[in-house]
């Protein structure tokens, strides 16, 4: 066994099938689900630059941050950590120095990973084209809290795929839907009051866009078929053809599986109705 598989072993539960574990597991995961690219990989003139995939680029500038989205390919920092380390880093948000990793990371909603998916994720980004690049540093002007949590210690499982509700809200948790979604207060998204309400402002090259309601509200999807629900979702253009702005990461949406798409859509239809107002 490599030394990445004996370290991969020290993520996993007694309960974790070696089974559920694979690259193919992250790949899926990172390039679909996640989009960790829509952050983490730079912009050419046509848009993402694959041919740099995952090594960095400036997410966001505000008074309060300037925050850098760091090299996550093998020829990054990342080469020196173990995988515990690394997967420590993408779930709880702490390096292996005791630093803290500040937003837009989503913390919140990663704290969800299981502990398969972690393992798969962490053994995917090992096997990523390196990439030299040094997209800088991140400058908080505003205090990082201590933690984003108490410590993980306790098993994280994945959900069953058969219950649609229950593992839709897994995967809108990988994809920080609500993270967007949700109103954003200087502490980060307000999921006590505004969860998955919207409005959160979002500026860039195309203008503002400000995130809408996913509840069962008239302010939100419950005038939605299905069909248009996953038609906004992953190709990025209105029932009337319309097209939708950034930062959603409609490309890799697009790339999820039809059941995956069906659960993320049945969790949706199962979130309380709540206006945006």
């Amino acid at each position: 066994m490599s030394r990445f598989g004996i370290l991969l072993l020290a993520l996993l539960t007694p309960t974790t099938a070696l089974a559920e574990i694979s690259v193919e597991r992250g790949e899926y995961l990172v390039q679909t689900v996640m989009g960790c690219g829509n952050c983490h990989t730079p912009f050419s003139p046509e848009g993402l630059d694959f041919a740099a995939d995952l090594s960095g680029r400036l997410v966001e500038k505000t008074e309060a941050f300037t925050a850098i989205a760091p090299n996550i390919t093998p020829a990054s920092r990342i080469a020196n950590w173990t995988d515990a380390e690394l997967a420590l880093s993408i779930r709880e948000g702490i390096r292996p120095d005791g630093s803290i990793i500040g937003a837009p990371m989503p913390f919140k909603a990663y704290r969800s990973i299981s502990d398969a998916d972690l393992a798969s994720i962490v053994m995917y980004l090992r096997t990523v084209p390196a990439v030299e690049n040094d997209a800088g540093e991140s400058v908080y002007n505003v205090p990082l809290p201590p933690a984003y949590g108490p410590p993980i210690t306790e098993p994280v499982e994945t959900p069953p795929p058969d219950d649609q509700v229950a593992y839709g809200a897994y995967l809108s948790a990988l994809g920080h839907c609500m993270e967007c979604h949700s109103p954003l207060t200087p502490a980060g998204p307000d999921w006590e009051t505004g969860f998955a309400r919207g409005g959160a402002e979002f500026h860039g090259p195309w203008g503002i866009s400000i995130a809408p309601n996913l509840t069962n509200h008239p302010d939100g999807l419950a005038d939605y078929t299905d069909a248009e629900i996953i038609q906004m979702i992953t190709q990025g253009t209105r029932p009337n053809g319309a097209p939708m702005f950034p930062p959603m990461g409609y490309g890799y949406f697009a790339r999820m599986t039809d059941s995956d798409i069906a659960a993320l859509v049945a969790y949706l239809r199962s979130l309380p109705g709540q206006s945006n107002l």
